[in-house]
């Protein structure tokens, strides 16, 4: 749980900072954009990375229902839907 927690507060948290840059953080390289905008944006990236990384939040998300909650498994409903 505190790995999908961890993921989706970091995504949340630099969507933010990115939302309050504004055109700002859109820089990549250069000397019009400062060490601090760039290093914002790249961690952005990295935080949708880390998100992938780590197992999609899908993933997550039924590994919780099924080990902390007692749910069946998610992904084999869906399966058996789909017949």
């Amino acid at each position: 749980m505190l790995k999908y927690y961890g993921c989706e507060l970091n995504k949340r948290r630099y969507e933010l900072m990115l939302s309050a840059m504004g055109n700002r953080a859109l820089g990549w390289q250069g000397d019009e954009f400062d060490a601090g905008e760039l290093a914002i944006t790249r961690e952005w990236l990295r935080s949708k990375a880390n998100s992938i990384e780590g197992g999609t939040a899908e993933v997550q998300l039924n590994v919780i229902a099924k080990r902390v909650l007692g749910l069946p498994d998610l992904l084999s409903l869906a399966r058996k839907q789909e017949r």
